[in-house]
């Protein structure tokens, strides 16, 4: 358990910290469901013990996060409302935001 290895990776301009197994959401990407494909910007690699870990300045040199795409979707949707007092103006508005669900397959370095 101690010596899972772990990623730090950087996409849609955010940050995710990942295992080999993991599933989680990202914004979207243009990939087919089921499509294999790699992350190429990794910032750390490491284990829980923190030994050994490879730093980036501002990547790690040859290092891949392999992934597969498990669905595409969109998140729930978030009301913006806009109000301004003693003028009538009023604005509703919704946003759904589309995401891709992946998962990690491997770690390398």
């Amino acid at each position: 358990m101690f010596n899972t290895m772990f990623a730090i990776i950087k996409t849609g301009g955010k940050q995710y910290k990942v295992t080999e197994g993991s599933k989680f959401l990202i914004e979207k990407l243009n990939y087919a469901i089921g499509e294999e494909f790699d992350f190429e910007e990794v910032l750390l690699i490491g284990n829980a013990k923190m030994e050994n870990a490879q730093i980036g300045a501002p990547l790690v040199d040859g290092a891949k996060v392999h992934a597969r795409v498990l669905d595409h979707g969109k998140a729930k949707k978030k009301i913006i409302f806009k109000f301004k007092n003693k003028t009538r103006y009023w604005k509703k508005k919704g946003h759904r935001q589309p995401f891709t669900k992946v998962e990690i397959l491997k770690i390398t370095a």
